[in-house]
């Protein structure tokens, strides 16, 4: 049998103004055919699950195309048709095709297409025609609607958050599509949109409520005849109508038992909607937390800077705190391309007088005045070799500083922004996080994986961002109404 394997993987923050336009896209990432392989095979990611079960199931497996950038706004309508047209021409070129692997995100949103990760799959679904299966792994926080999972044969959703099943549930999804080009299976699959959302706080799967659900999803999923159930976060910063928390069921040739299983799940998440909510402790009450934790690293969480889901990764609010207050040995990475260069001219070794942080018109914060030493000067390349969020493997940081300032703090200076998800990030430039008493990460979940086996405490601090904890800061124009927590909808799960 023969596969392709293509796609196009963003998070889109409708929030933030920054588009993720063909530079970014440029920058980022597009990979084709080989280079696809030589990023991927034999990593943790989606993609690296492709690699390796259609080489384990003796299937040819053809990359395409496949591109991907940072978390930030929509993807402008120019990249949009000419990545999609990219890969839909060479999609039509090398068929035919006994299968397609997708990799797209689920809250993937367009300028002209709110439901960009839908528009990709009905046209490839255009392009291979009805009988050719087509599955898809999306991410815990996609947006799923119903347009994408018409489109789909299979459709199979993160169940971790931080993500470290990426590469095993490609692996089942590779069975999966399999099973459909040799007859042996038949995928009917059910959706539940909920009219609700999760607070980004109570969406680590380790914990509750969220634990509770994965749990209840896996048990669904062992009834007789069940191919996957999956309990799904979604994305709370991308404002269009199919936004929110959805169930989605898959059965073997019964729809009704995928309808049965999805409505079942989606009453467990409406029982549980109170406690998906949260509210955390302000930068202040985290640092004062940390001040008091006798052992270190702690590690804040710097929820509304959330690289992850769309922000810069340029806030100086825990950094301004820290300083006011003058609390030392603190470690925080911070997207600034001046100061890197400022730091190049000076060389390794030299002091330094910076501003740093703030350089978006959207950052939260306000540049911070730092006198210090450069450490060191990088590349910003570094492989993670530990537990990674998405399975992600190789990083670009840009070109790198790493800054020890007179106030006791060491500030890795980056040229693009990479999230927080791996401590080799800090390895790679000669930095142990395991030295600080404060450790910020940019993001909530992410980071966990990584900092979570060093962390004597893990604080979340609901800052300022675009991807802000409180949602009612958030201007929602697009969004159904009425939606948990904002509004009371009257929903009844056994009749969606």
């Amino acid at each position: 049998m023969r596969f392709a394997t293509l796609g196009l993987f963003h998070e889109a923050n409708t929030f933030s103004p920054t588009p993720a336009d063909r530079r970014l896209f440029t920058a980022g990432g597009i990979l084709r055919g080989q280079e696809i392989v030589a990023e991927y095979d034999g990593s943790s990611a989606t993609i690296g699950g492709y690699l390796a079960e259609t080489g384990r199931l003796g299937i040819e497996l053809v990359p395409l195309v496949f591109a991907f950038v940072n978390p930030v706004g929509a993807i402008t309508d120019d990249a949009f048709e000419s990545i999609v047209g990219e890969m839909l021409d060479r999609l039509a070129e090398q068929g035919p095709w006994d299968g397609v692997l997708l990799n797209i995100h689920g809250a993937a949103v367009a300028e002209r297409h709110p439901d960009a990760d839908g528009e990709i799959a009905s046209r490839v679904r255009g392009v291979v025609g009805p009988d050719v299966p087509v599955g898809a792994v999306l991410d815990l926080h996609a947006n799923i609607s119903p347009r994408l999972v018409d489109a789909l044969t299979v459709t199979l959703v993160y169940q971790t958050n931080p993500h470290v099943d990426a590469r095993e549930q490609a692996i089942a999804c590779t069975r999966l599509v399999a099973g459909c080009a040799r007859g042996e299976i038949r995928p009917r699959q059910s959706l539940v949109q909920l009219p609700l959302v999760v607070n980004i706080a109570r969406q680590d799967t380790n914990e509750q409520p969220m634990s509770g659900l994965v749990a209840k999803a896996a048990q669904l999923g062992r009834r007789p005849g069940m191919l996957s159930v999956s309990v799904v976060e979604g994305f709370p910063y991308a404002d269009v109508g199919h936004m929110g928390m959805t169930c989605l069921a898959v059965h073997d040739g019964d729809q009704s038992r995928a309808d049965a299983a999805a409505r079942e799940l989606a009453a467990e998440v409406w029982e549980r909607r109170s406690a998906l909510q949260a509210r955390e402790l302000d930068v202040d009450q985290a640092l004062d937390l940390a001040e008091c934790e006798p052992e270190g690293p702690v590690v804040l969480l710097d929820v509304g800077d959330n690289i992850g889901g769309g922000a810069p990764g340029d806030s100086t609010v825990v950094l301004e705190a820290a300083v006011k207050r003058g609390l030392g040995s603190l470690l925080q990475t911070l997207w600034d391309p001046e100061s890197v260069r400022c730091c190049e001219v000076a060389g390794t070794g030299a002091e330094v007088r910076l501003r740093v942080g703030a350089c978006s018109a959207h950052s939260a914060g306000n540049p911070v005045p730092v006198v210090g030493r450069v450490r060191a000067l990088a590349d910003g390349r570094f492989e993670a070799k530990d537990s990674v969020h998405a399975g992600l493997r190789f990083f670009d940081m840009g070109p790198t500083a790493v800054v020890d300032t007179e106030a006791g703090h060491t500030l890795v200076l980056t040229s693009k922004p990479v999230m927080n998800s791996s401590l080799y990030q800090h390895y790679s430039v000669g930095v142990d996080p395991g030295d600080y008493h404060v450790v910020v990460a940019k993001g909530v979940n992410s980071p966990r994986a990584a900092y979570g086996p060093i962390a004597s405490r893990m604080v979340v601090a609901d800052t300022e961002g675009v991807t802000a904890m409180n949602l009612d800061k958030l201007a929602y124009r697009h969004r159904r109404r009425p939606m948990y927590p904002f509004e009371l909808p009257d929903f009844d799960p056994g009749n969606p």
